[in-house]
């Protein structure tokens, strides 16, 4: 596995596997078309990595084929310079690898080895199960749990906070799952 940036012709498998019904109905936005997917990933090519106010995409891809599997977000609020929140989408046919354990432990060790980030934290529905036990594996605790505070795609949903700090980072069991990325 290996984090890359998005590509321009990454359009058809980042539209297929964020469009499909399971994997949109945890995600605020989802492409409507190849077209829509390809704006996007046009769009990330102006954003430098680790500028306030911007999200910033990368791929998630098979190290021996290049294949793009997934992708992962890092935000950086203008307001709070110290901390990034992170979110994760590995196509279904990718589940359940090590895949996203991988992708988010490499991108929190270059968060916080790297750029020196006090705290990372990740929003997540409750009802994502897979996405919880992937975030309490790594490290990350829940902070809070605000009900009904996110409409997505036309409902009302919880929205569920994770996170760590590079402190606890740092200090985390020597058996936590990571693998170099």
């Amino acid at each position: 596995m290996s984090l890359s940036p998005l590509l321009p012709g990454d359009a058809a498998a980042f539209y297929e596997y964020r469009s499909n019904s399971e994997v949109a109905r945890y995600q605020a936005w989802a492409p409507d078309s190849i077209a829509d997917a390809a704006r996007f990933i046009n769009d990330q090519q102006s954003i430098i990595f680790d500028t306030p106010g911007t999200w910033s995409q990368l791929a998630i891809r098979r190290r021996e084929s290049n294949l793009l599997i997934g992708d992962l977000g890092a935000h950086f609020p203008a307001d709070a310079p110290h901390q990034v929140e992170v979110g994760f989408t590995v196509a279904p046919g990718h589940h359940r690898q090590g895949f996203g354990i991988e992708a988010v432990t490499g991108l929190l060790d270059y968060l916080f080895e790297t750029l020196r980030k006090h705290r990372v934290f990740a929003s997540v529905d409750p009802r994502n199960e897979p996405s919880i036990g992937l975030l309490q594996r790594i490290g990350m605790r829940q902070e809070a749990h605000f009900r009904e505070s996110l409409l997505i795609h036309g409902e009302w949903v919880d929205d569920v906070v994770f996170g760590i700090l590079e402190s606890e980072w740092r200090c985390r069991s020597p058996s936590s799952t990571h693998r170099s990325v």
